[in-house]
């Protein structure tokens, strides 16, 4: 399994030990976030983040800001990306396994790095449940699609 890492400076101490902790895992990380405590703008690294898992080129993704929500709301202007914020394990969880989401994010300034590995490790043992939940994620991809959801305007 290959994930991309995306961080800003507000994440950079969380995102090592991320890093950290997935490797021991065996899992191969692209980090394409900051290094640096400067000040970074998120978007760069969430776009970065969500090209790759888009093209194919990593399976999945994990975002990092102070909140999870800039950094993910980049992301999520990526076609084909849903990421969703978590602070706690079940949205995990249930992001993985009612919308498929292929990315997901937190915040270093809300959450410790105890919570975030298993918010990561419940993310992971996931699978998409399909079926019912997939005419939900059709939906999804038509507004992104079409810029508008058919069965919403009649």
């Amino acid at each position: 399994m290959k994930l991309v890492i995306g961080n800003d400076h507000v994440a950079v101490e969380m995102k090592q030990e991320i890093k950290a902790y997935l490797e021991e895992k065996g899992i191969e990380v692209i980090d394409v976030g900051t290094n640096s405590t400067s000040r970074f703008n998120y978007p760069v690294s969430g776009y970065k983040a969500a090209k790759l898992v888009a093209e194919g080129k990593a399976d999945g993704g994990i975002l990092i800001c102070g909140t999870g929500v800039g950094i993910s709301l980049a992301a999520n202007k990526v076609k084909g990306i849903r990421a969703c914020v978590c602070s706690e394990p079940y949205s995990a969880k249930l992001s993985k396994q009612h919308n498929n989401s292929n990315m997901i994010a937190f915040g270093a300034r809300v959450i410790g790095i105890e919570t975030a590995k298993m918010i990561v490790d419940e993310w992971l043992n996931a699978s998409y449940e399909g079926e019912r939940h997939q005419i939900r994620v059709d939906m999804i991809a038509e507004i992104e699609e079409t810029g508008h959801l058919a069965v919403a305007e009649k």
